[in-house]
């Protein structure tokens, strides 16, 4: 099974300094139909305004990552990180058994644009990690992908607290790649940029996605130069 969500179907936060679209039901946007997909809770698409940002908050007992398309991010967190993640750069925070953090636009002019996901956690507590992964290399190798986020130990990405691998895909116009799903594992592909063909259920562009249950594979044919992650999730 393959069901497919437009980018325009997502739900909207609109704050002046901050234009959100919501894969799940988050802050004031409430889907039931959308409350998460497995262990993937948030999938937000953000863009900040030039000086904007989260102030300082707490999370616990949540994988936490984000990914920048375009402009920078300012980082700090109570486990003492402090760094400006750039464009084509991810972030990536286990928040355990508590952790404050704040992100903001440091730039006076230009905004950010960037994915913030979380994943649930299979074990509660435990010591919050930090860490990130440049990614503006990824495509030149590995079939045009790179392991971000692995539960399992995978070389090169970070570990994470939940039976789930999560890779980005950066890939030329006809390029093919495919996906083997285990018994009793399901996938989910997000578009960042460019435009895809999936094999049994169209084309997916920026801001769409594709959650796939009870199938044992994934074809894709690149239409257009694309970006885009995939979660494989117990």
């Amino acid at each position: 099974m393959m069901k497919k969500r437009k980018a325009e179907e997502r739900g909207v936060t609109e704050l002046g300094w901050l234009h959100s679209r919501h894969s799940f039901s988050f802050g004031g946007y409430h889907d039931p139909e959308h409350m998460g997909f497995r262990a993937l809770r948030v999938l937000n698409d953000d863009v900040v305004e030039p000086g904007g940002g989260f102030g300082t908050h707490p999370h616990r007992d949540a994988e936490i990552f984000s990914y920048i398309i375009d402009g920078q991010l300012e980082h700090r967190d109570s486990m003492g990180n402090g760094s400006i993640i750039k464009a084509g750069s991810l972030q990536y925070m286990s928040a355990g058994s508590g952790v404050m953090h704040s992100e903001f636009n440091p730039s006076k002019t230009e905004p950010v644009h960037f994915l913030q996901v979380w994943l649930l956690p299979n074990e509660q507590g435990g010591k919050p990690r930090y860490g990130e992964l440049d990614l503006r290399e990824a495509g030149t190798h590995d079939n045009g992908g790179q392991s971000l986020l692995s539960g399992s130990g995978k070389a090169g990405a970070l570990a994470i607290r939940q039976d789930a691998e999560v890779s980005f895909h950066r890939l030329a116009a006809q390029d093919t790649v495919g996906f083997n799903l285990a018994k009793g594992r399901h996938g989910y592909l997000h578009m960042i940029k460019g435009k895809l063909d999936i094999q049994g259920a169209g084309e997916l562009a920026a801001g769409d996605a594709l959650a796939v249950s009870e199938e044992r594979s994934v074809a894709v044919q690149v239409v257009e130069p694309a970006e885009f992650l995939w979660f494989d999730l117990s």
